[in-house]
């Protein structure tokens, strides 16, 4: 839940109160004493539309749920989901669901809710909180080794709120997920007959399971923009150094590592199935559930972000070239030296191997020596 009000000052003086009290009053869950404190998160449209949930917020209806919990944990730059295959004691239910591994219900002791797993790294527990999603992590994706690749030395985290309702329409309101009546899909869905017994409504789960993918691009894309932040923040140095001095701060070794980081940027923003800037395949046939995708993926600024990123790469790549002209320069400059070496050394040879007789016939020693024995 949003706490940090500063961050709207378009808000009246009455809705700024509101919003405190509303940040008091509505959030009965209690911190975790292991929880580590949140990251604070950028101000988003999603969170400047907070507002527009408060009609939900403030007025319950016996078929409202309460308030709970919508978390994102992405620990690594993706995962093998195949080989969660092989999970040794895997969760109760899991199972394959389109582009993610499902868990309909799994627990920690103290809190029970449905997780979603993609393969961008990222997990979506719904009902659950950031630390039942660690401990998750911990039991089911870090005992597979090769199932995370590049693992996040910090974790990148996103948290909503959503409610149920079915005398409702299943929308995005604010920062507030609604699940209300059932999702009219264009096509046929046998897997939905054959899934079990869920914790949440069986008629929201592809709905659900449309707002989780979406945050889960979200997360994965934060994990991207903070490695890159830290790229850009390591070659800060490198254009004061060559102006002061012509040489980059850096050896050879180092600078061709940069280069391979760029490269992997590169790879992670364009190459991958994870692009950030497609609507997966899946919702092309089915209005409704590309609906809800992209209504919270334009609320979390996806679009914009992506193409932020793009540029600061497009920044990173000019002063790759200026890093390649600088090793092929150096390369170049190395490469005459030795060849000026290699000549001096043959001159040097030839001068011990052929100096005497090249002494003797410009002095004219050999032609007196002849004479004398004639």
């Amino acid at each position: 839940m949003y706490r940090n009000v500063a961050r709207i000052p378009q808000y009246s003086h009455t809705l700024r109160t509101a919003v405190i009290q509303r940040a008091f009053t509505t959030s009965p869950r209690t911190l975790d004493p292991e929880e580590k404190p949140r990251k604070p998160k950028a101000a988003t449209p999603l969170r400047r539309a907070a507002a527009q949930s408060l009609p939900i917020r403030s007025n319950p209806t016996p078929t409202r749920s309460t308030i709970q919990p919508v978390f994102t944990l992405t620990t690594a730059e993706r995962f093998v989901l195949s080989r969660l295959r092989s999970h040794p004691n895997p969760p109760k239910g899991l199972l394959a669901l389109y582009d993610s591994w499902w868990v309909p219900r799994w627990s920690n002791g103290a809190r029970e809710g449905e997780v979603f797993v993609f393969a961008n790294g990222s997990i979506v527990g719904w009902g659950l909180e950031q630390a039942d999603l660690a401990k998750f992590a911990e039991q089911v994706m870090k005992r597979i080794p090769g199932l995370e690749v590049n693992p996040l030395a910090e974790p990148e985290t996103e948290e909503l709120e959503f409610v149920t309702d079915p005398a409702e329409e299943t929308r995005l309101q604010g920062d507030l997920i609604l699940l209300g009546k059932p999702t009219t899909f264009s096509n046929e869905h046998p897997l939905l007959e054959t899934l079990p017994s869920m914790m949440y409504p069986r008629e929201t789960l592809l709905a659900r399971y449309a707002f989780s993918q979406a945050l889960a691009r979200s997360t994965s894309l934060s994990a991207l923009e903070v490695s890159l932040d830290e790229y850009l923040s390591s070659l800060a140095t490198l254009p004061h150094a060559l102006e002061r001095t012509g040489k980059p701060n850096m050896d050879r070794k180092t600078l061709i590592k940069k280069l391979g980081t760029l490269m992997k940027f590169r790879q992670g923003i364009s190459l991958n199935r994870e692009n950030y800037s497609d609507v997966p395949d899946f919702y092309w046939e089915e209005p409704e559930l590309e609906r809800h995708f992209k209504s919270l993926n334009d609320a979390l600024e996806v679009k914009a972000r992506t193409d932020s990123v793009n540029e600061k790469i497009t920044y990173a790549g000019e002063m790759q070239s200026t890093l390649r002209q600088l090793l092929t320069e150096r390369s170049g400059h190395d490469m005459e030296l030795i060849i000026i070496v290699l000549i001096a050394v043959e001159v040097v040879i030839a001068f011990i191997r052929d100096g005497p007789e090249l002494w003797d016939m410009l002095t004219g020693a050999e032609d007196k020596k002849v004479e004398h024995e004639a």
